[in-house]
């Protein structure tokens, strides 16, 4: 292609852009009609079809801050996926998410903490750390290990992440009683798939104290070591401090929410080298959540 042919397609290219630019509006057909007055964008054929980016499920999984509404074709699962509020779903509107069924307990779970990048190798595989919530928060950023803090409570639950409030995606500290980041606090706001925060996908939800428990009992060993041969393969992700936000216990602990509520405090699964037990801290803290198949 010679300097004047090249001059002459971009020129060209700049001028198609901005036509479309100034219709607001596209058609891509082979008879040139306008598109629907309801279209920003319509696409007419008989013979040839829409062909979005085709991926691996690993591929997918990797692209950097998805936008809700996003589409591509599953080329693992053999289906197209979309994207909304942290998770990929089929079109079905079944989460396409890799679950684990523990037969002791009859339970269905997802095979990883949520912002877990995979399944666990180890007790202490970093990949597989995944998140640190605060009880009943949303999943809007605060979750995130490396979030800032603010010691500027939070007044609205706010479901709608990024709502404008000077608290959103920060992890909030909290030096005083009763040591929850919301002011007042709610207690129905995990409760079940319908709960007002609840981070899991469609169909999942936070567990029960009951049902860690049941979980708890079905390992071989009641501490870290048996919660890694569990067929959830929990880790020592740690927490992260309500009173300054620091990741603490990394590698030594686990801590897992619940949806129970007990007083002020909620109920947690905690487990070390040496012990495990179903037990209640604040809210503020910072946990790992694994969620359940409702």
């Amino acid at each position: 292609m010679n300097k004047f042919t090249e001059i002459f397609v971009i020129v060209a290219a700049m001028t198609f852009a901005l036509s479309y630019s100034a219709a607001a509006q596209v058609s891509i057909s082979t008879n040139g009609d306008e598109p629907d007055s309801s279209a920003m964008l319509e696409v007419r054929s008989i013979t040839k079809g829409f062909l979005p980016p085709r991926m691996t499920k690993e591929e997918r999984d990797d692209i950097p801050t998805p936008a809700n509404g996003l589409v591509i074709f599953n080329t693992t699962s053999k289906c197209l996926n979309y994207y909304a509020d942290g998770f990929w779903y089929k079109l079905t509107g079944e989460p396409d998410v890799n679950t684990v069924y523990n037969p002791a307990t009859g339970k269905t779970w997802m095979d990883r903490n949520l912002g877990a990048l995979q399944v666990a190798v180890s007790s202490s595989d970093a990949n597989a750390y995944g998140d640190l919530y605060q009880w009943g928060r949303a999943m809007e950023g605060h979750e995130k290990r490396t979030s800032d803090t603010t010691s500027v409570n939070a007044t609205t639950p706010s479901p709608i992440p990024n709502a404008g409030n000077v608290w959103d995606g920060l992890f909030i500290v909290e030096n005083e009683y009763p040591y929850d980041w919301l002011t007042p606090q709610n207690n129905i706001l995990w409760q079940g798939v319908n709960g007002i925060n609840n981070p899991c996908p469609t169909g999942f939800r936070l567990p029960t104290d009951e049902e860690w428990l049941a979980e708890m009992q079905s390992w071989p060993t009641p501490d870290s070591a048996g919660a890694f041969a569990s067929p959830l393969k929990l880790v020592v992700a740690g927490s992260r401090d309500f009173i300054d936000g620091s990741i603490t216990y990394v590698g030594i602990q686990g801590f897992y929410w619940s949806s129970t509520i007990s007083g002020s405090d909620s109920k947690y699964l905690f487990f070390d080298a040496g012990n495990a037990n179903v037990g209640q801290y604040f809210r503020a803290l910072g946990c790992s959540v694994r969620c359940i198949k409702e």
